[in-house]
């Protein structure tokens, strides 16, 4: 088996176009169409088939490419290696869900990175896909974020992937809004007093086996009316900075964030959810140097933000 087709084959998987493979390869489409099906016939299994979304990977076709993936990344690996033995290049990535207490450890966390070469990945996403980073060996650590009262689905689908998993935090949800929001100033808020105004919510779904519906049902309050669905942190609090009649539930934030948005951060006094962050990794994954500068991080931010406990 040649190492070229692999590539070739990683390459239509990604882009999903015989043709703009061959762009990106800097070769003709008939001679690539030519190499995949030599390959096919080779492994004995039809890799794609053709549809109206373009080359598609067979059921055959997306176990084969995981391998070919992780060939190719141990080959870059060893290549990496040897050359330049004198300077060996830091690796860090995580997964983690969007949290202000674990954007601000990765901030100080990045400060210990020294002079030497070093690939940092840091992504913020829902825990499915942390998962996925991670059994793709895309990614070293995840960190997961689930309501408690799913913590036995969590639980066992991290053992039966071979996964150790570490608690770090608990809490409760607090609300964020605009110090001029109506309800900024109330002593005691309730969950009710919510329905009137614009919830803004992060759009991954948050237990992957859950049905939309019954997703919404368990984990999305019915009292409220209107929703702004955000995939990405930063926007959220432009949104609660600028429309002062929306209002979000978080982690609890640092004070200086708080600031810098003109926000406050709120107890609803009838929220009893507990959410759990946890810390994940294969097994067999040894922690480097700088995961745990990372994790000593990770944790003094837990400590100085996350100032309430769980009910």
């Amino acid at each position: 088996m040649n190492v070229l087709h692999l590539k070739y084959a990683v390459e239509i998987a990604n882009t999903g176009s015989i043709n703009k493979a061959a762009e990106v390869l800097y070769m003709g489409q008939p001679n690539l169409s030519r190499a995949i099906k030599d390959l096919e016939g080779t492994l004995g299994i039809t890799i794609f088939e053709r549809s109206a979304k373009g080359m598609v990977p067979t059921a055959e076709g997306e176990q084969f490419l995981e391998y070919a993936r992780k060939i190719l990344r141990e080959i870059d690996a060893v290549e990496a290696v040897y050359r330049d033995r004198k300077k060996q290049t830091q690796r860090f990535s995580i997964s983690v869900p969007r949290a202000s207490y674990i954007a601000e450890a990765f901030s100080q966390f990045s400060g210990s990175i020294s002079e030497d070469p070093a690939e940092i990945f840091y992504m913020e996403t829902n825990s499915m896909r942390a998962i996925e980073n991670i059994l793709r060996e895309d990614y070293r650590l995840g960190i997961i974020r689930y309501s408690t009262e799913y913590e036995q689905y969590f639980q066992s689908m991290l053992k039966d992937r071979g996964f150790t998993a570490e608690t770090i935090t608990e809490f409760s949800y607090v609300l964020i809004m605009h110090r001029d929001h109506p309800l900024a100033k109330k002593d005691s808020i309730q969950t009710s007093d919510l329905s009137p105004y614009i919830e803004v919510a992060h759009a991954d779904p948050y237990v992957p086996s859950l049905p939309v519906n019954e997703l919404r049902k368990n984990l999305l309050d019915p009292g409220i009316e209107r929703r702004i669905f955000v995939f990405e942190r930063g926007g959220q609090y432009d949104l609660l900075s600028e429309n002062h009649n929306t209002f979000m539930w978080v982690s609890p934030v640092p004070q200086k964030t708080l600031d810098r948005y003109h926000l406050v951060q709120r107890i609803c006094q009838d929220n009893t959810r507990v959410h759990r962050d946890v810390l994940i990794r294969k097994s067999s994954y040894r922690l480097t140097d700088l995961d745990k500068r990372f994790l000593q991080a990770l944790y003094e931010a837990r400590d100085k933000y996350i100032p309430y406990p769980a009910k």
